[in-house]
């Protein structure tokens, strides 16, 4: 998080952080509120008071915070405009690649100790079983990890796959990929980009473990996994689930949820045929497992498209 080059607001920032994460969120918006009345051009004060406002029971303050947010940082780093979206009652159709981006470049350093020891992440082990159990005894000749992260999913698939590729947003994540040699190259870019940038029907398994919870509309991407894989191939994938609800949405953990009616739906659109598609959690917060969906897919012969 850069300085907001106010020395008091700096220190103000630090206690609210501070009170946030001892649960006292009423404390941090009082500290944070200051912090916006003396730099009111720094957005990241104003998405602090968003997010403390928003947790302290005070929805209406939060979207004002998070408009003066919006409106200071136009890339989308900050991703309030989805806040905003969320809090309106709108559901976007992913986060912004800027959003996402920032947010793994800062989380890389400390990524896989967080997920072990504060989440007890175990993403690729459940995506690694599913792949066993919808396809017992397969081998890959060709494989790519979508989001690799620090590479935890190409580790899990060593032995499973001949060649492993990843792909992930963040250039800090994918250098930390490389450097496990779980993966033969690393592309720092989009998922749709690099999906592009295979040759149709080259592949023959797509993974992405805890990936596509930064995506709402999960179509653009399972139809161009679908034409990057050879008939037959493999896509396999967790997302968090959506409780008693339709289709996506964003929930306050800035992640989507998808309900499974809309992830089998959207792969047979896509051209695939569903092999496995169950409820299973990859992390815990607050000490409980968070809900999620483990889907494995083969594609068909015949992809149906557009038109």
């Amino acid at each position: 998080m850069s300085s907001s080059s106010d020395l008091i607001a700096d220190r103000r920032f630090a206690w609210a952080k501070a009170y946030a994460e001892e649960g006292d969120h009423a404390a941090a918006a009082d500290l944070l509120a200051q912090v916006a009345e003396r730099v009111p051009g720094w957005a990241p004060g104003w998405a602090a008071l968003g997010e403390a406002r928003e947790r302290s029971g005070d929805p209406a303050g939060a979207r004002d915070a998070w408009a003066r947010a919006a409106d200071l940082d136009p890339a989308g780093a900050l991703g309030a405009g989805a806040h905003l979206a969320r809090l309106d009652g709108r559901t976007p159709g992913a986060l912004p690649g800027a959003y996402v981006r920032a947010l793994f470049d800062d989380y890389a350093p400390r990524f896989d100790r967080h997920l072990v020891e504060a989440l007890d992440y175990r993403g690729p082990a459940v995506l690694r079983d599913a792949i066993g159990r919808a396809a017992p005894g397969r081998g890959f000749a060709r494989a790519l990890d979508l989001g690799c992260g620090t590479g935890l999913m190409g580790l899990a698939l060593r032995g499973l796959a001949e060649r492993i590729d990843g792909v992930d947003l963040s250039p800090a994540m994918a250098k930390r990929a490389r450097e496990t040699g779980a993966y033969a190259e690393v592309a720092a870019s989009p998922l749709e980009d690099a999906l592009a940038a295979v040759p149709a029907g080259a592949l023959d398994l797509i993974t992405a473990a805890d990936v596509l919870v930064y995506l709402g509309d999960l179509a653009p991407v399972l139809a161009a996994a679908a034409r990057a894989l050879q008939p037959g191939g493999l896509v396999a994938f967790t997302v968090q689930s959506l409780a008693g609800g339709e289709g996506y949405a964003l929930g306050p953990d800035m992640r989507f949820g998808h309900a499974p009616a809309y992830v089998e739906a959207t792969l047979r659109e896509a051209g695939f045929a569903r092999l496995l598609l169950e409820a299973a959690s990859t992390r815990r917060e607050r000490g409980a497992p968070v809900p999620g969906l483990v889907a494995v897919a083969e594609r068909r012969r015949t992809v149906n498209r557009p038109g």
